[in-house]
C-alpha cells in the first residue's frame, strides 16, 4: 500500500486536547458510546490503521491511536507493514500490560497484528497463517465467478485466545481489493468465500483446537447487505455479521462497510452482548481544522487519513462468564 500524500498545509494540534475530545465523544455522543471495560465482558475491535510503518506519522499520532486501542481488551490490526516501526510505536504508548502479536509479511509486504490486554486475555497455543491446501482449492467456488481460486494474497492470520470461560480464535483478514474489474471482483469474492469455507470447516470439526471461530478485519466489503457479492460469500455458510447500531461505514471517505466482525450461531452468538458499532473518531478529532473557513473538507480528510487512518475501528462486546 503506498503512503497517503502528506498534507501540504500547516496545522498542529495539542495532544491532550485531542485525547480529551476523543474521551468525551466516546462517553457522550449519542450512538457512539463504547462500554467501559468490565469483569465478565470482553471488548473486541478490528481496525485497519492504514500504512503502519510506511508513512511518517508523528509520535503524537501514535499516542492518539493508542488511546482508542486502550479502550478495548483485544484489537485486530491490519496494514502493518514489514517495517514494524508503526505498530511498535503504538505498542509503546499502551500500558505495559498490553502484548503485541504479529504475522510475517505477505502481499503488499503487509502483516496482521493483535494487541491485547494480557490481564484480561490469555493467548492460547494455536497461532499462524491460514492457507487452503492445493487439493482443496477446487472447493472454493462461487456462482458467476469465471476465474479459479489460487490462494490468498494476504493469508488470514489466526490466533487463539481465552478470556474467562470464553475460548475462541480470531481470524484476522485483509482481503484482496484490486479494482472493480470482473476478474478482481471474482478474486475478492473467492477469497471471502474461502474464509467462510475454512471457518465453517474448522467450526464443525470436533478435533479443532478451538471451535469458536471469529473472522474479523478488512473484507473490502462495500455493503453488508444481501445482494452484495462479497457479503453473500461471507454469510453463505452460516456466518453472521451483527448490525452496527450507528449505521456508519468504516471507511471515512466512502462510508463503505469494508470492516466486519463475523461469527456463527451457537456458542459464540450466545456470548455476543448485542453491542457492536463503528467508532467515528473523525467526528471528534481536529475540530478546529474542520471548522476553519480557510480549509476544506477534503483537507480535513487528508490530514485525518494521513495522521490517523482512512478506516474507523469496529468493535463488538462478548460475555466471558
Amino acid at each position: 500500500m503506498p503512503p497517503f500524500p502528506k498534507p501540504r498545509f500547516d496545522y498542529s494540534y495539542d495532544l491532550a486536547h485531542e485525547v480529551a475530545a476523543l474521551r468525551d465523544y466516546r462517553k457522550h455522543k449519542p450512538g457512539r458510546q463504547i462500554p467501559a471495560k468490565g469483569k465478565g465482558r470482553l471488548l473486541v475491535a478490528t481496525w485497519n490503521i492504514a500504512n503502519l510503518g510506511v508513512q511518517d506519522r508523528l509520535d503524537s499520532d501514535y499516542a492518539l491511536i493508542a488511546e482508542v486501542i486502550s479502550w478495548f481488551d483485544l484489537v485486530a490490526v491490519q496494514e502493518v507493514n514489514a517495517d514494524l516501526r508503526g505498530i511498535e510505536a503504538i505498542h509503546s504508548h499502551l500500558p505495559a500490560r498490553y502484548d503485541l502479536l504479529f504475522s510475517d509479511a505477505s502481499g503488499n509486504r503487509e502483516r496482521q497484528a493483535f494487541l491485547y490486554d494480557s490481564r484480561k486475555v490469555t493467548r492460547l497455543r494455536e497461532v499462524g497463517r491460514v492457507a487452503i491446501p492445493p487439493s482443496q482449492l477446487p472447493r472454493i467456488a462461487v456462482a458467476g465467478a469465471t476465474t479459479a481460486f489460487s490462494g490468498f494474497d494476504r493469508g488470514p492470520y489466526l490466533a487463539s485466545f481465552e478470556s474467562g470461560a470464553f475460548r475462541f480464535a480470531l481470524l484476522n483478514v485483509h482481503l484482496f481489493y484490486g479494482s472493480d474489474a470482473p476478474a478482481d471482483l471474482d478474486r475478492r469474492t473467492l477469497e471471502t468465500f474461502a474464509v467462510a469455507w475454512w471457518a465453517d470447516k474448522t467450526h464443525r470439526d470436533k478435533k479443532s483446537y478451538v471451535g469458536d471461530i471469529v473472522p474479523l478485519g478488512d473484507f473490502n466489503l462495500p455493503m453488508a447487505a444481501p445482494g452484495d457479492r462479497i457479503f453473500d460469500a461471507l454469510v453463505s455458510l452460516g456466518l453472521t455479521t451483527p448490525p452496527h447500531s450507528s449505521q456508519i461505514g468504516s471507511a471515512i471517505a466512502s462510508d463503505n462497510q469494508y470492516d466486519q466482525i463475523a461469527f456463527f450461531p451457537g456458542a459464540t452468538m450466545t456470548r455476543f452482548s448485542g453491542s457492536c458499532n463503528v467508532f467515528d473518531f473523525d467526528g471528534a478529532l481536529f475540530q478546529d481544522l474542520w471548522g476553519d473557513p480557510q480549509r476544506t473538507e477534503t483537507q480535513f480528510r487528508a490530514f485525518t487519513r494521513f495522521h490517523v487512518s482512512d478506516h474507523r475501528p469496529l468493535w463488538a462486546e462478548f460475555q466471558t462468564v
